[in-house]
């Protein structure tokens, strides 16, 4: 089941109208990138960039004059080149922008949860993950972005499939701020550079569901993913690309696991916890 949705893309700095997944993909590949700036509060060296339509773009004319009337003119993504990836003691070094890749392959073939399009290419400090920029809503009276935290009171059962889905990929970092709200309500999930590695840890924030019982449409999903995956299929032989076959192996194994019990795990939330939790 390959799900080829629609997004509305919450564009820095404004919203344009409903464009094609595949035209986004195609964007963020092939677009040059026309500006950069680092992203504070990263532990990684992580950077904003622009893309620019290669038929809009002039060579000698800075991106901030690229008109603002013309929403096919240009677009925003997150890049996280290799080069500024920080070792770390349970995963292997210079994987994690492969792992945001399989992240949202995975994603797109379940058709849940919404993680933004993500590719892999190179930019000024070279091969990356480049993921479509999303501009978090904030709430007006702090002006902080909205997290798990101030939405799981209104919208809990929102992230049910993003917990699955954490399971699924065995996720070390699910951070309360790694869930946010683009400006029309619709959630997102970012940050999966610390996934599919079986020797980590699993971290999350949402433990609301521990021990409760996995939606049955989602879990259809997984067994179909399991399937994709098990056979000769495109999105096997691309995630042949970005993860070892172990983690391939052990992906499948937690499926059908996810499958046989039908019971979210139940973490422990003094050991499985992120830090910092937002």
């Amino acid at each position: 089941m390959s799900v080829n949705r629609k997004y509305r893309r919450a564009a820095y700095p404004r919203d344009v109208d409903e464009i094609d997944e595949d035209t986004l993909v195609q964007r963020l590949s092939e677009w040059p990138i026309t500006g950069i700036g680092l992203h504070p509060g990263g532990s990684n060296y992580v950077f904003v960039v622009q893309l620019t339509n290669p038929e809009k773009h002039k060579e000698d004319e800075p991106p901030d004059l690229v008109s603002e009337a013309d929403d096919s003119a240009s677009i925003f993504g997150i890049y996280k080149p290799q080069a500024g990836e920080r070792p770390l003691r349970d995963f292997p070094g210079g994987t994690l922008h492969y792992r945001e890749r399989a992240a949202y392959l995975i994603s797109r073939e379940l058709g849940w949860p919404r993680i933004p399009p993500t590719v892999i290419r190179t930019g000024p400090h070279g091969e990356g993950s480049l993921q479509l920029f999303i501009d978090a809503a904030s709430k007006a009276e702090t002006d902080e972005p909205d997290s798990f935290f101030s939405l799981r009171d209104e919208r809990l059962s929102d992230f049910r499939d993003m917990a699955m889905f954490d399971a699924l990929v065995h996720n070390a970092d699910r951070k309360g701020g790694s869930c946010i709200v683009s400006g029309d309500g619709l959630l997102w999930a970012i940050d999966h550079g610390l996934t599919f590695n079986q020797s980590a840890r699993r971290r999350t924030v949402m433990f609301e569901f521990n021990g409760t019982e996995y939606p049955s449409p989602l879990l259809d999903d997984v067994d179909s993913l399991v399937g994709v995956i098990d056979s000769e299929s495109v999105l096997r032989n691309r995630l042949k690309e970005l993860l070892s076959q172990a983690e391939i192996d052990d992906l499948v194994k937690r499926g059908r696991a996810m499958i046989e019990s039908g019971h979210y795990p139940v973490l422990d939330p003094n050991a499985n916890v992120p830090w910092p939790m937002v």
